[in-house]
């Protein structure tokens, strides 16, 4: 029988030390300190960061016709978007909402890479904000780093209590903000202020409150790294055609540390200083100068403040760079890099987005504003009336998607000598659903089984809304 030695010492073991070596696998986590920069992609991260929080949060206090502009009512199950009025029944748009909104992913990634992830996924956007208010109460990362290396002190504790006051005042706003859509905002606030705030809402605000003070203030990099699906899946969407931010190696190698003055060619190095401030102002903590890797998230920060070392050098900039391998390994100038772009992967992606955003479109756009459903009255399929008349009893559900008052019309066809022998004007309140019993006739003497019939709507108040929709009507034998 073999024996295996795959865990037994090379040679002989002295007697003062263990005979079996235990590697820990576990690396516990440092703390990033991320470094400030400016520059034109750290611009464009906060541009954005200025246009989302400002939609989030202003979109709840919009009015439209004396109510709020955007809310999704769950509790009578209305979804108000500006002018639209949508039910649970429209639940395509949603889809088609959806399918646009990964295919959108897709197309973005496939050209420039993470640039969701980098300038406008709410993890990137809230991070930037609490490193923000982190700067203004503690300081810089030299700052930072010094403070929690320190002993506690008076100082350090109230500053820090300062700074986790305004996170957690932050998150609970926004907790606040994300509610405010699915209950209105104003009787929401006016709720908080007496003290009267339902218990679903008050846990929904702290819950989301804390998971932004958890996930922007404590874990930050953690979620892109260990938490987020689209970190491990994303290189399935890269191709060599795709814009990465990228380390020139055949510039920047072999680096090294010099003066301002030094040539570098007389030292036989390379542009780069190795100052490490790409690392440094890295929001994972990764260094770009080992190559792509899955933690980047596409920010553009270490091109920014490369550029700026690159100026005080007096290099040409563009040593850390938005760039694609092809580019990187032929040389190519941005002409070529914009052309290559246009490949048949981003034509597809653009073609069916735009097919579907145009379905869409053209669907709401002819979407009758009224809905109505028909279900047989199952007490009584089929009864006898005066005269010999035989009677169907229908309900009919007319949900009414205006803002307005709709006068209805009821009629109905398809058998001879059919007709409604209930109501036929019906009055539907601005969105409200109505249920209604309709009874429906047919003269003596129809052929047994069942005959298709088919009830028309037509509202009075507006021309454009009619619908036609089937059932059956049954005859017993």
């Amino acid at each position: 029988m073999s024996t295996t030695t795959a865990n037994q010492p090379l040679g002989p073991v002295p007697e003062d030390e263990p005979s079996e070596l235990e590697v820990s696998l576990y690396e516990s986590h440092k703390k990033i300190h991320p470094r400030s920069v400016s520059g034109f992609f750290t611009r464009w991260r906060w541009a954005m960061v200025w246009v989302t929080q400002i939609v989030f949060y202003g979109l709840p206090w919009l009015n439209w016709n004396g109510r709020q502009a955007i809310l999704f009512d769950l509790l009578s199950r209305r979804f108000y978007l500006g002018g639209l009025v949508l039910y649970p029944q429209d639940f395509i748009y949603l889809t088609g909402l959806l399918v646009m909104a990964a295919l959108s992913l897709f197309l973005f990634t496939a050209v420039a890479g993470r640039l969701w992830c980098g300038y406008a996924c709410p993890q990137t956007v809230y991070t930037e904000v609490f490193l923000w208010i982190e700067k203004k109460i503690e300081g810089d990362r030299s700052a930072r780093i010094r403070m929690d290396e320190a002993p506690l002190s008076g100082a350090k504790a109230g500053r820090k209590a300062i700074k986790h006051t305004a996170w957690i005042l932050f998150a609970l706003w926004t907790g606040f903000t994300f509610v405010g859509y699915f209950t209105p905002i104003r009787g929401q606030a006016a709720d908080v202020v007496s003290g009267t705030l339902g218990a679903w809402q008050t846990f929904w605000i702290f819950f989301y409150g804390f998971a932004t003070y958890g996930n922007a203030g404590f874990m930050r990099e953690q979620v892109c790294k260990y938490m987020c699906p689209y970190a491990r899946f994303q290189s399935a969407m890269f191709d060599k055609d795709t814009l990465i931010v990228t380390y020139d190696t055949a510039r920047g190698e072999p680096r090294g540390s010099r003066g301002k003055k030094v040539d570098p060619k007389e030292k036989g190095l390379g542009s780069c200083v190795d100052c490490t401030l790409c690392v440094q102002v890295c929001p994972t903590g990764i260094d770009i100068r080992k190559g792509l890797q899955y933690e980047c998230i596409g920010c553009g920060a270490c091109a920014d403040v490369c550029d700026e070392v690159m100026d005080k050098f007096g290099y040409a900039r563009g040593l850390v760079k938005y760039s694609t391998q092809n580019a990187m390994t032929s040389g190519w100038d941005k002409a070529q890099i914009i052309r290559r772009a246009l490949r048949p992967r981003v034509l597809i992606y653009t073609t069916v987005l735009t097919a579907i955003a145009i379905a869409v479109g053209v669907s709401l756009y002819r979407r009758v504003p009224m809905k109505v459903d028909v279900i047989r009255d199952r007490g009584a399929l089929a009864r006898m009336v005066e005269q010999g008349r035989i009677e169907n009893v229908f309900r009919l559900q007319i949900m009414n998607a205006t803002e307005a008052k709709q006068v209805v019309q009821l009629g109905v066809d398809g058998m001879d000598g059919i007709v409604i022998a209930s109501e036929t004007r019906v009055e539907v309140l601005p969105t409200e659903v109505r249920t209604l019993a309709v009874r429906v006739q047919v003269p003596p003497g129809a052929s047994s089984g069942s005959h298709p019939i088919v009830f028309k709507l037509q509202s009075t108040t507006e021309a454009a809304i009619q619908l036609d929709e089937k059932s059956v009507f049954l005859v017993p034998r």
